[in-house]
Formats: structure tokens, sequence, C-alpha cells
């Protein structure tokens, strides 16, 4: 089993995503309040190996798979799913830059594995100079950017002659940029997902990414399940809060005292369980799907279709369920103080990221079981 070294003992890895589970969900309110996770927070998930999840062994990371990936992210997400989603990110930019960086920017990223990496992929704007690039722009979404000493960004190079313009990724530090605290979001507000500035910041060429060899290793199906199992993580902590309540909340029939003693609660409480643990049984699944792969190898198209809209059916269980338990909660699980109410809208957000749209994944699959000559979409 993977382990994580805290305090000099070997500890299981979800168990010590377990734990800073637990540290994060006391820090919940005020990571949402100051729009970041707090420093107690970020100490319980860089302990636990939350930063470290994807980083090679030789460099000092934990390089878990995917299915360990998705379960601690989940585990971390049952605690604070803003802590879990800036985990989640900050692992896919980190394996982005294992794919295309050069030996001196690859020195620079993982001198601390369990360092934070933001990453935007709004378009900012880039000129050539001599040895590298002068950029510039607004980068929005940078989630983490707040603990981040890295951050991966896009541009756009100018077009010469006959070449068009050029998309490229850079690796900058975030000393060399400004924040604008603009992420004001119904939720997933302690992901602390402001905006970048530069103006005219310097990146030598070194720090360019390799974008063809980044887009020929780059499995979106695994970024995808990356961001779902922090949200699975807050339908399970919804989930936590309605099974600790019913025993104490008043039924609303007065033939049962308690929504324990209800039939009709129980039966309620067992749909919505059950949508949860179906939707963790898809992601798993999906996972494991992936990390049967062999390196270099590439599931069909129609396969990775099927796999995304496995996902998609797990993301609408999860909601359906948030729904059911709102519902059995009653009106004081919205309440400003109650946590379930704060699950809710983190997954009503992380839900909407593009990763999850939920046409382009069905247009994909109905393409390609129809055997039409048109090009699925590039979320394959």
């Amino acid at each position: 089993m993977t382990t994580r070294s805290i305090d000099g003992a070997s500890v299981p890895l979800l168990d010590a995503a377990r734990t800073a589970a637990k540290q994060a969900a006391v820090e919940a309110a005020a990571t949402e309040r100051d729009r970041r996770i707090t420093d107690v927070s970020a100490a319980a998930a860089r302990a636990a190996g939350a930063f470290a999840l994807g980083v090679r062994r030789s460099d000092g990371g934990i390089e878990a798979d995917l299915s360990t990936r998705a379960r601690f992210l989940a585990e971390l997400g049952r605690g604070c799913p803003s802590t879990a989603w800036v985990a989640a990110t900050n692992l896919e930019a980190k394996r982005l830059l294992q794919i295309g960086t050069s030996d001196e920017a690859y020195a620079d990223a993982f001198r601390d594995v369990d360092g934070v990496v933001c990453s935007s992929a709004r378009p900012g704007t880039a000129v050539r100079e001599p040895g590298g690039l002068r950029i510039s722009g607004r980068w929005s979404y940078a989630s983490g950017c707040e603990l981040a000493e890295w951050a991966m960004l896009s541009v756009q190079l100018p077009g010469e002659g006959d070449r068009p313009p050029q998309p490229a990724a850079v690796f900058a530090r975030t000393r060399d940029l400004t924040i604008d605290r603009d992420w004001h979001m119904a939720g997933l507000g302690g992901t602390g997902s402001h905006t970048l500035i530069g103006n005219d910041v310097w990146v030598p060429d070194s720090h360019r990414l390799d974008l063809p060899r980044i887009a020929a290793a780059l499995s979106n199906i695994a970024i995808a399940v990356g961001l779902f199992a922090p949200l699975w993580g807050a339908a399970r902590g919804a989930l936590d809060i309605v099974v600790d309540v019913l025993a104490k909340r008043t039924s609303p029939n007065p033939a049962h005292p308690t929504l324990a003693d209800s039939p009709g609660a129980r039966r309620n409480l067992a749909v919505a369980a059950h949508k949860i643990d179906t939707a963790e049984r898809r992601m798993l699944a999906i996972a494991a799907a992936v990390d049967a792969t062999q390196p270099g190898e590439v599931l069909v198209a129609k396969e990775r279709a099927r796999l995304r809209m496995d996902l998609i059916a797990a993301v609408r269980e999860c909601r359906s369920a948030l729904e059911d338990l709102l519902d059995l909660h009653g009106s004081t699980g919205l309440d400003s103080s109650n946590p379930l109410q704060r699950y809710w809208r983190d997954f009503a957000v992380g839900s909407r990221h593009v990763q999850f749209t939920s046409h382009v994944v069905e247009e994909d699959y109905g393409v390609l079981l129809l055997g039409i000559d048109e090009a699925p979409s590039g979320m394959l």
C-alpha cells in the first residue's frame, strides 16, 4: 500500500488523506471566507502528500496511479472540497510539467516536490526576444495561486510571415506576477482561483513547454477523474452530515419522534447514499481502465467517449443525491452556518467545469456510435 511519512512515521496514504480532511474541515469556513486555503489546511494537505501525489518517486514524490489519486482526493474533499480542488489542479499542472519541460525548468519545478504549481489556460500574449519571451496578460481561474511559487500559463505567439499565431505555454514564477483577488464564486470559494497579471514578464526559452509532447501524452479522462474526485468528496461529506443529524432531528410526522424513526426518511437516505456509492464505483472503474493501459497505449475513441459518458453519469448521480439530502435535512441545511450548504455550492460550481460539459461528451459519443464522418471534440 502506498504510504506517506508524517513526523517520521510511515502512514498509509488514504489514512493520511483522512487526517488532513479532518483538519481541513475545521478550517473550511475560514478557507471560504478568506478565498484561499488557510495555512493550517495547506500544511495538513502538504503533510499528507496532497501536493506530491503525481510526482515521480525518483524525484521524491509519491507517483500514485490514477485510482489512488482519485481515492485520496475524494477523501480530502470530504473534509474540504476547496482544498482537494487545489490539490487536484496542482497535480495536473505538475504532471504536464513532467512531460513537457526542459531539464532546467524541471529542476525548478520539482525542487520542492510538495510545493504548489497553479495554472491557467486563458491565453496571454508573448513577444519573442533573443533567448526567451516577454509575456503579458490576465490569467484567470488560477486555483491556488496565492500558495504557488510557479504558474503554468498559456500564451499566443505572434505570427511570422505566412505562419499564423501559435499557441504556447510557459512556466513562470508567481513572484513576477501580481494577483487580482477577483474570485467571488458561489462555490469552491476557498480555491483562491484568482487572476494572475503580468506585464512584459521575462520567461527564458528553457521555461517554455513542449506542447506537442504534452498533447501526445495527455489524458483528458485522467484530468476529468482527478477533478471529479474532490466533487465526489463533497457529495460524500454532505451524506456524512445528514447521516449524523437524522437521529437528532424531529420528524415532521408526529408518528415518528425523529427522522431516523421514519421509514420514508430511511428510504430516501438509502437512495441518496446509493447514488453516491454508484458514482464512486463509476469513478474508480474509469480510473482502473486508465491505469490498465500500457505506456504509449491510447484507448480507442469510442471507449474514451464511453468512459466520459460514465463520468457524466456520476456527476448527475451526485448532483441528484445532494438535492435529496437537502430535502431530507430540511431548510436548516441551507443556513450559512451549516456545512451542508457549502458542500452543495462547491459541487454546483465544480461540476460546471468544462471537463464535465455533458452535451459535448454526448455529441462525441453519438458521432462515434453512428460512425458519422465528423471529428469528435478535443475533450476525448
